[in-house]
């Protein structure tokens, strides 16, 4: 009866934990990135990266997502990347406490960000609150702090706001996109 108590409280923790990282943000961008955020395919400010260098840092992978096999993005470490439906193209969401709980990809290198294999969508950095994340289709890119290896995929459908990225992600517009992958 403890034990299945305790099991009880420490989900409950958590789960108060992530809403409250994963809460609306009022963060706003500090004056050394500049304006409220600006495309970059140059290089930018060199902040601790989740991937780093100008070698290729998205790559593809084969993981199950709901139960079924898909392909999805990942950062160098085979790391399962994610977007944020609350994202635009022109600013994160998710920064501050956030962004502890869902890493973002950020790039060091000079030139436009790389992947391993060609994709359908186009890889570019964007400067925000974050550094310079790099996003897909004008979505920023998250890794998830409770993956822990290589394929998982424990962040997909959290809160009806966290999807798996996938090769085939539509373009972001400025606008907040609903939906999974």
């Amino acid at each position: 009866m403890s034990l299945k108590r305790s099991l009880v409280i420490t989900m409950s923790l958590f789960m108060a934990m992530l809403l409250a990282a994963c809460g609306s943000s009022t963060t706003t961008v500090s004056s050394s990135y500049g304006s409220n955020s600006t495309k970059a395919a140059t290089t930018a400010p060199t902040t601790a990266p989740t991937s780093s260098s100008a070698s290729a840092i998205v790559q593809t992978a084969t993981a199950t997502v709901k139960g079924q096999s898909k392909t999805i993005l990942t950062d160098a470490q085979g790391k399962t990347l994610y977007y944020l439906t609350a994202d635009t193209a022109t600013k994160a969401a998710c920064t501050g406490g956030c962004a502890q709980v869902w890493p973002p990809l950020l790039f060091t290198g000079s030139g436009a960000p790389t992947s391993s294999m060609p994709l359908s969508g186009k890889l570019t950095v964007q400067t925000d609150a974050n550094g310079s994340q790099v996003e897909y289709n004008g979505h920023p890119l998250y890794t998830f702090s409770k993956d822990t290896a290589p394929g998982q995929t424990n962040g997909e459908g959290l809160f009806g706001k966290w999807f798996v990225c996938t090769p085939d992600l539509a373009v972001q517009n400025g606008e907040s996109t609903n939906g999974g992958y």
